[in-house]
């Protein structure tokens, strides 16, 4: 083996071993991770300078996607190329699928779903997403503009139930923003390099679209139950903006009204996946577990991750050109917006209506919101609470 060879070897081991540790600790969701990220890979390893962590970042926040993910795959890719994404993405994101599958795997075995610890945890998701919604608002929707968007988003996606309202309110809503919306650049024309070359990225770029339209006809045409859930994680892993919470209303709107899974069990796990660390994506890990077994969570995961995946490396070459442009940051800032009404739309269906049927039921969920909110615990505590006090009081 030459020295080139040796040095790519040694870059991979450290890349995943690193990864995998921060796979281990990163509780807290996407803001946490960017803040492990930093430490670990820019003060810390010196891996990257500040402007170069600072233009990645800003990168995967314009793309849809689980962003601290595809921080994580941009890093590798900087590090030791596309494998080296790979590599990063593996160890970030394994432990938890191992945790998630586990518990899907234990779930189904041992027939849990009445449970009042259940019932605990689908008051944590409301607690969970009523925080994440609160969040989020006071940066996507700070203007009288943006608001009209969100509320017009709740409205159309609370009235309008289908499996394709929501995909249908963030288009509307980027075309709002592309005409109305712009974001300010006092910096000047912003400039930055990526390893990655144009052709590679034109590729990417021609294939994730290509999958988008070729998955749905394959499925028509084969009736495969294993390309329609490939089809159904890679469509919701496509148009993710905002962060992992807004997996939530896409994947429920893909899997409990089809009858593939119980409202019950859909919001069981979206609770336990806020107990573990890495990206809330991995909660595809969880259903594509209870619907087919483990090997349903593997495909699963791979099918709602492979977007980001084709999108960061797609668009790392062409950043520049995207990040400079006025009428495309405020179709972004559009489509953020919407963001913000379809949460709230799923925060009450099925959330609130599903997990909230009594006062005792209320009473548990301002307090576990408060902890989260005011007292500032972190979500693995809040998540034990609500399973605990379900199976105590409800």
């Amino acid at each position: 083996m030459n020295t080139t060879k040796q040095n790519q070897l040694r870059s991979l081991i450290e890349i995943f071993l690193v990864s995998t540790r921060l796979g281990l600790t990163s509780f807290g969701g996407p803001t946490a991770h960017l803040g492990y990220f930093h430490e670990e890979y820019v003060r810390r390893r010196k891996w990257m300078d500040e402007k170069s962590y600072a233009d990645l970042v800003a990168l995967c926040q314009f793309l849809p996607g689980p962003s601290s993910s595809q921080v994580g795959i941009g890093i590798g890719i900087m590090r030791a190329g596309i494998i080296g994404g790979i590599t990063s993405f593996i160890g970030f994101t394994f432990p938890s699928v191992v945790a998630l599958i586990a518990f899907a795997l234990l779930m189904t075995g041992f027939g849990v779903g009445n449970a009042g610890w259940i019932h605990g945890l689908k008051i944590v998701a409301v607690a969970i997403v009523a925080h994440a919604i609160i969040g989020m608002a006071k940066s996507l929707t700070p203007d009288l503009k943006r608001k009209a968007i969100a509320i017009l988003a709740l409205l159309v996606t609370i009235l309008w139930q289908t499996a394709f309202s929501q995909v249908g309110v963030i288009l509307i809503a980027a075309f709002i923003g592309f005409l109305l919306l712009k974001q300010e650049n006092d910096g000047g024309v912003v400039q930055s390099r990526f390893p990655v070359s144009k052709q590679v990225g034109a590729i990417c770029l021609l294939l994730f679209v290509g999958l988008l339209v070729a998955l749905p006809l394959l499925k028509e045409a084969t009736g495969s139950y294993w390309v329609a859930m490939f089809d159904s994680f890679y469509r919701s892993g496509s148009f993710v903006f905002g962060g992992g919470h807004v997996v939530l209303p896409l994947l429920e709107n893909e899997f409990v009204p089809t009858g593939w899974m119980s409202e019950e069990a859909f919001l069981t796990g979206y609770g336990v996946t806020q107990a573990v660390p890495g990206p809330l994506f991995t909660f595809a890990a969880y259903l594509g577990t209870v619907m087919n077994g483990w090997q349903g969570g593997i495909i699963a995961t791979v099918a709602i991750f492979l977007p980001a995946f084709l999108l960061v490396i797609g668009a790392l070459p062409f950043w520049d050109q995207l990040r400079n442009h006025p009428k495309i940051t405020g179709a972004i800032m559009g489509m953020n917006a919407a963001v913000i009404g379809i949460l709230i739309a799923a925060l009450y269906s099925p959330i609130w209506t599903s997990s909230i049927l009594e006062v005792k039921d209320f009473a548990l969920a301002v307090v576990l919101f408060s902890m989260l909110a005011y007292w500032k615990m972190p979500p693995w505590i809040v998540v034990v609470t609500g399973a605990v006090a379900g199976l105590v009081l409800l």
